[in-house]
C-alpha cells in the first residue's frame, strides 16, 4: 500500500477551518452550559423542593440518554412540532443542554465545598443570596473547579466530531467530504487526528495557562 498526502495536503486550509468551527461549536456550547449549570447548581443547592426536583430530572435525563439521541429528537423530532432548526442549531442546542446537565453536578459540588465560616461571614456582613454567589461562591468555584471544568471543555471539543452525522461540516464533517473525493481514508483522517491532538494541545496549554495566572488553580499542563 502506497500513501499518498498530497490531496489531503492541498486541502489543509479546508480542514483547519473545520477546526475553526468546532472550537466555536464547543466553545458557545460551554458558555451557555455554564450558565445552565450554575443556574442548575444555584437551585439545587439553595431552591425550594419543587425546583430541586425539577433541575434533578433533566440532570438524569441528559446524563443518562446518548448525546446523539437528545441531538436526533431535537433535529427530526421538533419539525412535527413546528420547530425546525438547521443543522448547526440542532448540534449546538443538544450539545449546550447536554453540557449544562454536566455542569451542574460540577458546580453543585463547588457549591458544596465552600466552607460554612465563608458563608456565615457573608450573611453576617448582610449579604443577599445574589451577591453571597458572586462574591463568595463563585470566586471559590473557579479556583477549585477549573481543572474538572478544563477536562470538561476539552471532551467538548473532540465531542463536536457527533456535529458531522448532521451534515455540519466541523473537523470531521470535512474530513468525510474529502475522503468522499478522494477515497485517500488513511491519509484523510490521519491529518484529521493530527488537527484534533493539535487543537486539544493548544486548549490544554492556554486553559492551564488562565487557571493558574489569573485563578490560582492547580493545573497539569499535560
Amino acid at each position: 500500500m502506497q500513501f499518498d498526502y498530497a490531496p489531503v495536503l492541498e486541502r489543509l486550509p479546508y480542514l483547519v477551518g473545520g477546526a475553526w468551527l468546532s472550537l466555536q461549536i464547543a466553545f458557545l456550547a460551554f458558555a451557555l452550559g455554564m450558565l445552565i449549570g450554575l443556574g442548575g447548581a444555584s437551585v439545587r443547592a439553595y431552591g425550594p423542593r419543587w425546583a430541586r426536583r425539577t433541575v434533578g430530572a433533566y440532570v438524569a435525563f441528559f446524563t443518562n440518554t446518548p448525546q446523539l439521541v437528545q441531538i436526533f429528537f431535537i433535529f427530526f423530532a421538533l419539525p412535527d412540532a413546528g420547530i425546525v432548526l438547521s443543522p448547526f442549531q440542532a448540534v449546538l442546542i443538544g450539545m449546550t443542554l447536554n453540557a449544562g446537565a454536566y455542569l451542574t453536578e460540577i458546580q453543585r459540588a463547588g457549591f458544596e465545598s465552600v466552607r460554612q465560616p465563608e458563608l456565615e461571614a457573608a450573611e453576617t456582613l448582610g449579604f443577599s443570596r445574589l451577591q453571597t454567589i458572586r462574591y463568595v461562591i463563585l470566586p471559590h468555584i473557579v479556583r477549585v473547579l477549573f481543572p474538572p471544568l478544563s477536562n470538561q471543555y476539552i471532551l467538548m471539543t473532540l465531542g463536536t466530531s457527533m456535529a458531522a452525522v448532521f451534515g455540519v461540516e466541523e473537523l470531521t464533517g470535512r474530513a468525510y467530504n474529502i475522503n468522499s473525493e478522494t477515497f485517500r481514508s488513511i491519509e484523510v483522517f490521519s491529518v484529521a487526528a493530527v488537527l484534533y491532538i493539535a487543537i486539544t494541545l493548544i486548549a490544554t496549554v492556554s486553559l492551564a495557562f488562565i487557571g493558574k495566572r489569573f485563578f490560582r488553580a492547580r493545573m497539569r499542563w499535560f
